[in-house]
């Protein structure tokens, strides 16, 4: 994944007033066709590290300021917030796995998915290091180092975005499937992870942006480091924004999910993102907007039609 900071701000004028003209058409048009979202409630469901670094508060406050609505958000696990799109009681889901989001797209539950921004992943602990992952040979042979020394490392077993991304990484080591008492399930949300990390275990991995928003309460330092400091792709940690399909679950509310996600992948919301930050580091860097050509944000990776007209390929 590439990494560079993007720069929205000098051109949201312009572009706001482009994407209000091509949206709404006449005054005739507006009136007949816009949604009225006045006074309704969009539930949203996300996970923890987008609700715990404090991100959404400075999103969310222009929104419902600009539409007269409110949210209600419900910060849960990846997997458990999902769980409540297949349900049908969130209206939109804003989660960083995206092997599960293409799940929950291919299941009929999830529909207009963009990419919505990205940070990475980290290996934190105390800063003596005992396991020595810092000189170990990347993020394969750190968790590799940690198992080896039977240093206690701190899962979060929620069924997350970062549990799924950690189940992944240990995959590809020779431990394979972590046990014994040197690794605890914590079946927690990141801050409390974290948390217990400080008190009582020696590693974990955090995305970068709770551990940074958590930072000068904790004794953990960054030892392995993913793409936004120069260390492995293996690390990165894009995130990704899906309205739960009014088709499927008619109580949703999609024209408030639709103008949410709009708003958020606007040139205003992007902005947002990017100039959010805690003790002057940036948490989070926008990805909705791009030069180039990715109509994979909107189905599942990988995903190819069976014909080049979209037919059965007769």
């Amino acid at each position: 994944m590439a990494i560079q900071r993007r720069s929205f701000i000098a051109t949201i004028g312009s572009g706001l007033a482009v994407g209000a003209a091509g949206c709404l058409g006449s005054d005739e048009e507006t009136a007949g066709d816009a949604p009225d979202i006045a006074g309704e409630t969009l539930t949203l469901t996300t996970t923890t590290s987008t609700y715990d670094t404090g991100l959404l508060d400075d999103l969310h406050i222009p929104f419902q300021d600009r539409y007269g609505v409110t949210i209600d958000t419900i910060p849960e696990g990846t997997g458990a917030a999902l769980q409540i799109g297949r349900r049908g009681d969130a209206d939109v889901v804003m989660v960083h796995a995206r092997s599960l989001e293409d799940e929950f797209m291919e299941d009929g539950h999830g529909v207009n998915r963009r990419d919505l921004m990205f940070n990475d992943f980290v290996i934190v602990g105390p800063a003596d290091d005992p396991a020595g992952t810092a000189d170990a040979d990347g993020v394969i042979g750190a968790l590799e180092s940690i198992a080896e020394t039977d240093s206690t490392f701190v899962s979060r077993g929620d069924n997350s975005g970062t549990h799924t991304k950690e189940l992944e990484l240990w995959e590809e080591t020779d431990v394979g499937e972590p046990s014994g008492e040197w690794y605890l399930d914590a079946g927690q949300g990141m801050s409390s992870v974290l948390s217990m990390t400080n008190q009582q275990g020696d590693y974990t991995l955090t995305d970068r942006g709770t551990y940074l928003s958590m930072r000068a309460d904790l004794d953990l330092e960054i030892h392995v480091q993913g793409p936004v400091e120069g260390g492995t792709d293996h690390l990165a940690n894009p995130y990704g924004i899906v309205a739960v399909n009014p088709a499927v679950h008619d109580n949703v509310n999609y024209d408030l999910a639709m103008a949410y996600i709009g708003f958020i992948t606007s040139l205003e919301g992007q902005s947002i993102i990017e100039g959010y930050t805690v003790d002057d580091e940036q948490l989070f860097y926008p990805e909705a907007l791009s030069e180039e050509p990715n109509f994979e944000q909107y189905v599942p990776a990988g995903w190819r039609g069976s014909g080049d007209n979209g037919g059965d390929g007769s």
